[in-house]
């Protein structure tokens, strides 16, 4: 259990690092391509233009990494605080400080995050733009002269150390010996860390010394895997044989080398092929000199192309060890695929294995994963979020609506995952949720949507559905919503759950975590739900965005915090110019409290009138609490 929870450590590590570099590509490519023209061994020297090279790689390339390393902590204000915390570092040393941005940039982010939380609720009205510029300033110039004095030096000793040790390993002729750690790293999503904590570091320090670094060619290669795949697609059988192909492209020329990892999960023995694959290209890359003058990002040869600087020799060189590393690869892998005994492990199970081993939900998963059979006769779909009272309320009004409209019978019902019957014929979930929904009822057809609110495959699955008339369809709708029983009277007091006197209109948010918070004590002052119910709203769009689409978000708490609500009961929230959720903004938010089902009713109508913009615009535009009501009742 010890070394499982290391592991995944290490790889929210790498993960971490990788979000603060990854958005910055684009920058680090700029700076290459500048590197590579205009210094003066370059393609096309220009000591004018050439001046641009030292000011980026110092001071803008560490910024933006500690801006977004800040940002992804604490929105806006922790990219602030955390850009100028970085800038102590960057000042107290000669050498390009991304490492140091890495530290300080998410320590700016999380330093001005805590602050806001203690102060939270206790700015007086009208000193809250004082009070937010002036701690910004204060604590992003503490952490700055913190960095200089402190952290500055530190790294500048470590990287001298690194920068070394790589120094005396390509001077030994070792550095081939790094595939024994990096190429089983890259299948365990290890690599990360070692790639951008490492390699990227030392392997930019290198460029601006002489235009090119093979370093970061060392986890970008796509020879090892390509040379699996390809065996498969001779030597492999099954499902494994007929998928190779198709994944070999993706891998080779998209640069999705995720895409090869099941592979070698089914044969451990290949893991050999892989890894003797990757020395025999470090080796040919360094005895011919190769090497990139930025990232390539994805690791693709179409990447590593556009990023190898601009001379025969170089192109030759780069070329070369992505062909060695392939043809390593291919031979042991098809000594091992003919020889050894195939597997009784299907694709789909390597491919949930390689999920499971990520962690989180992987981006390729879907290209082997079944999700089942679609059933012949359908008479129950099932909407599943984690805790069957918000998301999924609003996505099965909106497709009952839909199954209604085209005069089918068929019950749309909705619950929580933990729930899920094990008669579940169609299961709707979003994305991040749909392993756990195929966990718990493996043998029903599962479909993945981006947000409940506007998705493709409603009408996809509507043009799918064709089969008689179920006459039995109100025993299973009632069968179906034993867990969200409705008001035993048969009566809801709708006044009671949306009151004017919680819509909030004109309100404006700094991030998604401060508008959640906002919406939860609104529902604890209006006697919803108990405080501890915010925390619950904050974990669970922490496990998946309670962003449903068409600008709306209906953030609420997870399963377990179901005791902490007294009664059922909304607070709507209108924000005009709009809050990040997760990248998609936010103007309309709806704090959920939901008990023993008697907020559907509502929510169904929500749910249908958010499904149009046209509605959107109305509620964004309304001038007072009761016309929003207005326009949701509606429905």
């Amino acid at each position: 259990m010890a070394q499982l929870n290391i592991k995944v450590a290490v790889q929210k590590f790498g993960n971490f690092l990788s979000s603060m570099v990854m958005p910055n590509i684009a920058a680090f490519i700029a700076w290459g391509l500048i590197t590579a023209l205009f210094i003066p061994t370059g393609f096309f020297p220009s000591e004018s233009l050439g001046q641009m090279v030292d000011p980026m790689v110092k001071y803008m390339l560490p910024l933006l990494i500690g801006y977004t390393g800040g940002k992804i902590i604490h929105d806006q204000r922790g990219g602030v605080v955390g850009a100028i915390a970085t800038m102590g570092v960057i000042v107290g040393s000669d050498i390009p400080m991304f490492l140091g941005a890495m530290i300080m940039g998410p320590v700016g982010g999380y330093a001005i995050k805590k602050f806001d939380q203690f102060i939270e609720g206790k700015v007086k009205a009208g000193f809250e733009m004082l009070v937010n510029n002036f701690s910004a300033g204060i604590i992003g110039g503490g952490l700055a002269i913190l960095s200089l004095l402190g952290v500055g030096p530190a790294v500048n000793l470590f990287t001298g150390w690194l920068v070394n040790g790589v120094d005396w390993l390509v001077a030994a002729g070792l550095l081939p010996l790094t595939s024994i750690l990096i190429e089983p790293a890259k299948i365990l999503f290890l690599n990360n860390a070692i790639n951008h904590g490492i390699l990227s570091p030392i392997g930019l320090e290198q460029i601006k010394q002489t235009g090119q670094s093979v370093l970061l060619l060392l986890e970008a290669n796509p020879g090892p895997g390509f040379g699996v795949l390809l065996a498969y697609s001779i030597f492999g059988k099954g499902t494994a044989k007929k998928s190779a192909p198709g994944a070999a492209i993706i891998q080779f020329f998209g640069g999705i080398h995720e895409i090869y990892f099941p592979y070698i999960l089914m044969r451990p023995m290949l893991f050999f092929a892989v890894i003797l694959g990757g020395m025999s290209g470090v080796f040919t890359l360094v005895l011919l000199g190769g090497g990139l003058f930025a990232p390539a990002s994805p690791g693709s040869i179409l990447a590593i192309a556009a990023v190898t600087p601009h001379h025969t020799s170089t192109f030759i060189a780069n070329f070369a060890g992505v062909l060695v590393a392939g043809i390593v690869s291919f031979v042991i892998s098809a000594f091992v695929l003919r020889t050894g005994k195939q597997p009784d492990e299907s694709i789909e199970d390597a491919a949930k294995k390689m999920q499971e081993m990520k962690g989180k939900k992987s981006s390729v998963a879907n290209v082997f994963a079944s999700n089942g059979t679609m059933p012949d006769n359908v008479n129950k779909i099932i909407f599943a979020c984690d805790a069957g009272m918000g998301s999924s309320a609003m996505g099965a009004s909106l497709l009952r609506k839909k199954v209604k409209e085209a005069g089918m019978d068929v019950a749309v019902t909705n619950t929580s995952i933990s729930n899920l019957p094990s008669d579940a014929q169609i299961v709707i979930t979003q994305e991040e949720l749909t392993p756990r929904a195929q966990k718990q009822v493996p043998n029903a057809y599962h479909i993945s949507v981006d947000n409940f609110l506007s998705s493709p495959e409603y009408d996809r699955l509507i043009s799918q559905l064709k089969f008689p008339a179920n006459a039995e369809l109100h025993e299973i709708v009632e069968e179906a919503e034993e867990v969200v029983p409705g008001n035993p009277d048969g009566e809801n007091d709708n006044d009671s759950l949306l009151r004017p006197e919680n819509v909030f209109l004109n309100q404006e948010f700094a991030n998604k975590e401060e508008a959640i918070r906002f919406a939860g004590r609104a529902l604890v002052k209006a006697g919803y739900v108990n405080e501890s119910y915010i925390e619950a709203m904050i974990a669970r769009d922490e496990m998946t965005s309670t962003y449903m689409g068409n600008d709306v978000a209906i953030p609420h708490g997870t399963e377990e915090a179901k005791k902490d609500v007294l009664n059922s009961g909304f607070t709507v929230l209108q924000v005009p110019n709009g809050v990040d959720f997760d990248g998609q903004k936010v103007r309309l938010i709806f704090g959920i409290a939901g008990k023993d089902g008697t907020h559907l009713e509502i929510l169904s109508g929500i749910a249908v009138t958010c499904s149009d913009m046209e509605n959107i615009e109305k509620l964004v535009e309304a001038k007072t609490a009761q016309e929003m009501i207005d326009i949701l009742g509606k429905e």
